[in-house]
């Protein structure tokens, strides 16, 4: 059933908001229906109502599947008049939906998917990716480890749009910066068995195995190679994890583990006092994607408050000169190809004795400049702007 809220009573048309994710399979913890609860949050902190309209969110499950996502989308914004949709995890969804809302106005908040096409060549000037991408979590994590002298990589990676397009980019940091990867394995989406991935992996001597997946499939992997004694003599990073990863997990598997963040609830007082009111409705603390639904849902209806209107294209030029304040970003940009700008935080999973209490995980081991962290505009490939 779609989730529902409502403001005042109103015989106006809602303004509608569809989450868009994955509900029921290997990337419903990474995102899922707690993005649904986040989205949900932004529209009551905004007050319920836009315009004297009343703000609706509705969602769906995308099943990861790119066909079933576009036709979601298309009939959200053919017929019942859906005007931004938000989430979208898994890169190929994520692109297919992006297209159809550039050709009819209307707005993608992109949270859950990290493939850097979609503000290249799947660029659109109603889109935005929020939250990570390709880029800016292997340029950053890359330099840090080769400082400490990390500088072999073997790469597991999942077989879709996300793993393809991280493998490339982490290859060429990691080469860039002097390093060398000595082999990649690919592999299926949901898959039971990661043995031979790992064991290949094992097996090049490398000092850090990057794990290119998201979801079941990053902590199956992580669970199989604390069982090969992996964890013991090689480093894992793990760009597309989150923290209901390291939950799953448990400190006892994950400690040690290296990640890759645009926010952690424990960061600062405001995102503790955020924190804590997201796990009262979910029983379980924000990752960064959640934060990303909460912030650009938020951002999408100040857009339309200081808009005066809800057409996507004029909505979506009001977000892009605005600034981002919120629990998630402060004083955050939006430049021209939609990509916000944040700063990211290198982290490293706490072991249990370093732990002090639940959903204490991440110790804070690098801070990256959002400046620093993403694609410079000038190397985009994004048609409207190449043009």
């Amino acid at each position: 059933m779609p989730a529902l809220l409502t403001g005042p009573a109103s015989a106006a048309d809602p303004i509608k908001v569809g989450v868009l994710s994955d509900l029921s399979g290997s990337l419903s913890d990474y995102s899922g229906p707690t993005c649904i609860i986040a989205a949900q949050m932004a529209a009551e902190d905004f007050g319920g109502t836009v315009l004297g309209r009343p703000i609706q969110i509705i969602s769906a499950d995308h099943q990861n599947k790119a066909d079933v996502g576009a036709g979601i989308a298309r009939q959200w914004f053919d017929v019942e008049g859906v005007g931004a949709i938000a989430d979208l995890p898994n890169s190929s969804v994520a692109l297919a939906v992006q297209h159809l809302a550039a050709d009819r106005g209307k707005i993608t908040l992109l949270c859950g998917p990290a493939s850097g096409q979609l503000m290249n060549e799947g660029c659109s000037k109603t889109g935005f990716l929020w939250v990570l991408d390709t880029y800016s979590n292997t340029v950053g994590p890359a330099r840090i480890l080769m400082d400490q002298g990390k500088t072999t990589w073997f790469l597991i990676v999942a077989d879709y749009a996300y793993g393809h397009q991280m493998r490339a980019d982490l290859t060429r940091s990691v080469e860039r910066a002097g390093g060398r990867v000595l082999g990649s394995a690919q592999h299926p989406t949901a898959s039971p068995d990661f043995s031979s991935f790992l064991l290949q992996a094992q097996g090049s001597g490398a000092q850090v195995i990057g794990l290119l997946n998201a979801g079941s499939d990053t902590i199956n992997c992580v669970k199989q190679a604390n069982e090969f004694g992996i964890t013991s003599h090689q480093k894992l990073f793990l760009p597309g994890a989150v923290i209901s990863d390291i939950h799953a997990l448990g400190l006892e598997q994950a400690k040690g583990l290296l990640l890759m963040t645009g926010f952690y609830w424990d960061r600062n007082d405001e995102s503790r006092l955020w924190g804590q009111r997201f796990f009262q409705r979910s029983k379980r603390m924000p990752g960064q994607i959640q934060a990303g639904v909460y912030s650009s849902v938020l951002h999408y209806l100040r857009g339309i408050a200081k808009a005066g209107s809800d057409d996507g294209r004029v909505v979506a030029e009001t977000m892009r000169a605005a600034r981002v304040n919120d629990v998630f970003v402060s004083d955050g940009e939006i430049r021209p190809d939609g990509r916000l700008i944040h700063d990211f935080y290198t982290v490293e999973v706490k072991s249990p004795k370093e732990s002090a209490r639940p959903w204490d995980y991440y110790k804070l081991t690098g801070h990256i400049a959002g400046s620093n962290a993403m694609q410079p505009l000038s190397e985009t490939r994004c048609p409207y702007l190449k043009s």
